[in-house]
């Protein structure tokens, strides 16, 4: 059975070969799909890396290993970027019920001066604020169904702090609308894999609309079931399937463009890191900003914070 079908996460689970398909399927369920996507195309660069060198991927050596990932590190990949690729190294031999090459203490120096000499300081994508959003709907047409589309989606996305993944993955039956905004529910979400569900309430506010915007999407297109965004055809029809994650960021950079902004700073997430300070700054409190982003860890929230507070009661006020 070849390693790419193997989904055991732990040197604990049974042999391969006892596993039923269902077993696997059940395994294989247990990573997200966008990981399991991750792994896979992580393994498959470690394999034509080790292919061209004439080494054997699986069972890899510790020295493979290590060469590899200093070759990530020279090629400019982020300590992060090096760090999912070795976890997708040990998730395949672990699989196969191999010795994890990983973990050998060369392969953990070697990491560890990979750390120190690249850094491990993320590079953060800018936040589309409240403000940015109004520089950005500005250059949305009203009246065309294209427009009604990507206005209610940077709306929806930036009201409800969704990551991408979340926006395109909300359907129809996830809307209820009421007299104050929407509710949209999520079956899944990165910080609910078990699917046990979650309801964000979009407040529909007096400035932005967002709920407004996305029941006049809802009926311009006839969408009354399945994806609520779509791509739409050269001809204008509105297609059944929904769009892409990498849709969205490709959407906020069009206008971001148009706006004469600095669209290599924005992406997809900058919608839902845009809500995130925008409310920071307007002085919500870090448990109803995690109401909304669903943020588990309250350090994660208190980044955005403090970014949004830099220039608050600054230490040099008064004398700068």
């Amino acid at each position: 059975m070849s390693a790419l079908s193997i989904v055991a996460s732990s040197n604990t689970l049974p042999a391969v070969s006892d596993l039923t398909d269902e077993a696997i399927d059940y395994g294989r369920a247990a990573l997200s799909a966008n990981t399991m996507r991750a792994y896979r195309t992580d393994w498959s660069a470690f394999q034509d890396w080790c292919a061209a060198r004439g080494r054997t991927s699986l069972p890899a050596s510790p020295a493979s290993v290590a060469n590899f990932a200093s070759s990530l590190a020279n090629a400019g990949k982020r300590v992060s970027t090096i760090g999912r690729s070795l976890a997708a190294i040990r998730f395949f031999h672990r699989g196969a019920g191999m010795d994890n090459p990983t973990e050998d203490a060369g392969v953990g120096a070697i990491l560890k001066g990979i750390r120190r000499t690249v850094g491990v300081a993320p590079r953060q994508k800018a936040p589309a604020t409240a403000d940015v959003i109004h520089q950005i709907l500005a250059h949305v047409a009203r009246d065309t169904l294209q427009g009604r589309r990507d206005r209610a989606l940077l709306l929806l996305g930036f009201a409800g702090a969704f990551r991408r993944s979340e926006l395109v993955g909300i359907e129809f039956a996830d809307l209820t609308f009421n007299d104050k905004g929407v509710d949209v529910f999520l079956g899944r979400s990165k910080t609910d894999q078990e699917g046990k569900g979650q309801s964000v309430a979009i407040l529909n506010g007096k400035a932005l609309a967002a709920a407004d915007r996305l029941r006049e999407w809802l009926d311009a297109a006839g969408i009354t079931e399945g994806p609520i965004f779509r791509p739409i055809s050269r001809g204008g029809n509105v297609m059944p399937d929904g769009l892409t994650a990498q849709s969205v960021a490709l959407i906020v950079k069009k206008y971001a463009d148009a706006a004469g902004l600095d669209v290599a700073s924005l992406s997809g997430h900058s919608l839902r890191a845009g809500f995130i300070t925008s409310a920071a700054d307007n002085r919500a409190s870090i448990s109803r900003i995690m109401e909304v982003s669903r943020h588990r860890d309250p350090r994660s929230v208190e980044t955005y914070v403090r970014r949004a507070d830099r220039y608050n009661d600054h230490a040099g006020d008064g004398f700068l």
